[in-house]
């Protein structure tokens, strides 16, 4: 079997120019009389569904509903409830877009975040004779030829696809992904629908405070066609497996290439258990602490030293094998980090555990989270105040959920919005904690986080991010050389060494 990824399926890109981005990125429409018919149909339902929405958290919004706040929280609960049930109707695209919309609290007030947050891929599953029928024109034969055994009972069925369970004749077992039906063509209309809303949006920032529409559809363009194209995922694995080729604890499936195409995807199978299944880690003599430990030492090596990341880990992509190694599945769903974007968050990182309450907000402007238009003064005094409160008082006590949470609380009233390169950052960083709390319920993110930024700062493994941290001991503010923050750094070296 070869190990190379076929040089023949290229990265998808994205324009550099947001506006032509939009238009470039649409996929032309049918223009038969039925495909005309169904695309209006379609366009009439999404807007229908979600102007509803939308004209209800406006109203709700200005108080046009009931000032009670015990009565308005009862009432954003039960209309989050609903959109969640709306969005599963309305099919793959939006159970998608929900679940990015379920780390927006600078979108959304917090019971509809919250709600949305329990999103799931899970859908009923489409006939048997279909999927059969797509792996044999994709393969060129009939499953059972193709495979020395294969079960014709889907083992799982999410919004894109389902999964079958065989073994080649060579001896392995496999898992088989076979991706939905007109599923391409379903979610390009949707974004065509999308994209003509966004303009729309844009239109009225006074009443949709001007978000940036088009980039959000952009980013979530580019993981949907990538999580489309089974070829790209299998890319994906592999370059997540070349990462961590030096970490003996992490395991990735071994992707069979041969039995692989744009629409099926073979691998192979893994039997393991689920992060979350307390009760089988500890039959196995596993220690949940430090599998926990060990997972979110992976993510800190993504984000801030691979600037590649898996971007949806909830616990059924990742499993524990008897070993106690840590393997990671589906990779349709990936995060890019730039290095500019890696030495800004680890500029905030130290921010915060210096205390450096100014930096912080110099940060938040500095990623563009915060709009030019915004009283800074007020702003300042607003976040500085957030963060004395949860951070400067105790850092083991601060949820990283329930801080982005207060904070959406406070900027729903500011011009503030999360640039779109952070969404499955801040989706995938919550996902992560939600899972190290059921593991481990003393778990606290930022707690963690320092003897492993301290260890990839300081080891010789890391001479990129030390080369960002040493640019980030210049203030930004002013551009001289920060001597308080060196003396921090090195009692950070001091308390790695000698704890």
């Amino acid at each position: 079997m070869s190990t190379d990824v076929p040089a023949t399926i290229p990265p998808r890109q994205l324009p550099a120019n947001r506006v032509e981005a939009s238009v470039v990125a649409e996929t032309p429409m049918p223009t038969d009389w039925r495909s005309r018919l169904n695309r209006t149909f379609r366009t009439l339902y999404v807007f229908w569904t979600l102007g509803m929405f939308a004209l209800y958290v406006y109203l709700d919004h200005r108080g046009w509903l009931g000032d009670k706040e015990a009565t308005r929280e009862r009432r954003l609960r039960l209309n989050a409830e609903r959109l969640r049930a709306r969005l599963v109707k309305l099919g793959p695209t939006f159970i998608k877009i929900g679940q990015a919309l379920g780390t927006r609290a600078d979108l959304l007030p917090i019971p509809y975040v919250d709600e949305l947050g329990k999103l799931q891929n899970k859908v009923p599953p489409f006939p048997n004779e279909i999927a059969l029928a797509i792996i044999e024109r994709e393969l060129g034969d009939k499953p059972q030829k193709v495979f020395a055994r294969f079960n014709p009972e889907p083992i799982a069925a999410a919004s894109l696809g389902q999964v079958y369970r065989a073994r080649l004749h060579s001896g392995p077992e496999v898992v088989i992904k076979v991706q939905r039906p007109d599923i391409e063509e379903k979610i390009a209309l949707d974004l065509f629908i999308l994209r003509r809303l966004g303009r729309f949006l844009l239109r009225y920032p006074q009443f949709f405070k001007g978000y940036d529409w088009l980039g959000m559809l952009d980013e979530f363009d580019r993981v949907i066609h990538e999580e489309l194209d089974y070829r790209q995922e299998g890319r994906n694995a592999e370059t997540f497996k070349k990462n961590f080729s030096d970490w003996p604890q992490v395991h990735v499936p071994t992707i069979y290439w041969e039995f692989s195409t744009a629409r099926v995807l073979t691998m192979e199978f893994i039997n393991g258990i689920r992060v979350t299944d307390l009760k089988s880690l500890a039959a196995a003599q596993l220690n949940a602490r430090s599998l926990n430990e060990l997972m979110t030492r992976t993510y800190f090596k993504q984000l801030l030293e691979d600037g590649f990341f898996h971007a949806d880990p909830h616990p059924g992509n990742i499993l524990i094998l008897r070993d106690g190694r840590l393997a990671f599945f589906d990779f349709g769903m990936v995060g890019h980090v730039t290095p500019k974007l890696q030495s800004q968050m680890v500029s905030a990182f130290f921010h915060i555990l210096d205390r450096d309450f100014d930096g912080i907000v110099q940060d938040l402007i500095d990623l563009q989270f915060l709009a030019s238009s915004v009283n800074l003064k007020e702003f300042r005094a607003v976040v500085v105040d957030l963060f004395k409160r949860k951070v400067d008082v105790k850092l083991s006590e601060v949820r990283f959920k329930d801080l982005t949470y207060e904070l959406g609380e406070i900027i729903y009233k500011y011009p503030f919005s999360t640039p779109s390169a952070f969404t499955f950052i801040m989706r995938a960083l919550m996902t992560l904690e939600g899972i190290s709390i059921r593991m481990n319920p003393e778990f606290n993110f930022l707690e963690v986080a320092k003897p492993y930024a301290r260890d990839f700062l300081f080891r010789r493994e890391s001479k990129q991010l030390r080369s960002m941290v040493w640019d980030s001991l210049h203030d930004v503010r002013s551009g001289k050389f920060d001597w308080n923050r060196l003396f921090s750094l090195a009692k950070s070296a001091f308390s790695l060494y000698f704890p």
